[in-house]
């Protein structure tokens, strides 16, 4: 499977922002899609997660309330709604696929920058 991530850009604290995640192959139903982010000089971090079926997301404590992950298996997307943004949500952000079975992410696509000011 293929990713491709956009909608990043420039929004001010406290505003919203929302990512997508395009992928291409089929079966997409049957892949997790994971939301990763890397702030300049840090390690990449884990944001949140959403299952095959979209029934089950997980948040990193730091978005928990703020973001939203949420797909759309017609269209082979997931949608990361990021609400209430800080400064310190500044990175790039990454989507990755791995099947349900699989417990790491070897399908990554490339980032998408999300810049907070203040």
């Amino acid at each position: 499977v293929q990713l491709q991530a956009s909608g990043g850009g420039l929004v001010q604290a406290g505003g919203s922002l929302r990512l997508s995640c395009a992928a291409s192959g089929r079966s997409f139903s049957t892949y997790a899609v994971g939301w990763f982010r890397q702030a300049p000089g840090k390690e990449r971090e884990f944001v949140g997660s959403i299952s095959g079926s979209g029934g089950t997301t997980y948040y990193a404590d730091s978005v928990k309330g703020r973001f939203t992950i949420s797909r759309d298996n017609a269209k082979n997307t997931v949608f990361l709604q990021m609400n209430s943004l800080k400064p310190e949500d500044t990175a790039v952000y990454f989507c990755a696929a791995r099947t349900t079975t699989a417990t790491r992410y070897p399908y990554w696509g490339q980032g998408t920058l999300v810049t907070v000011s203040s």
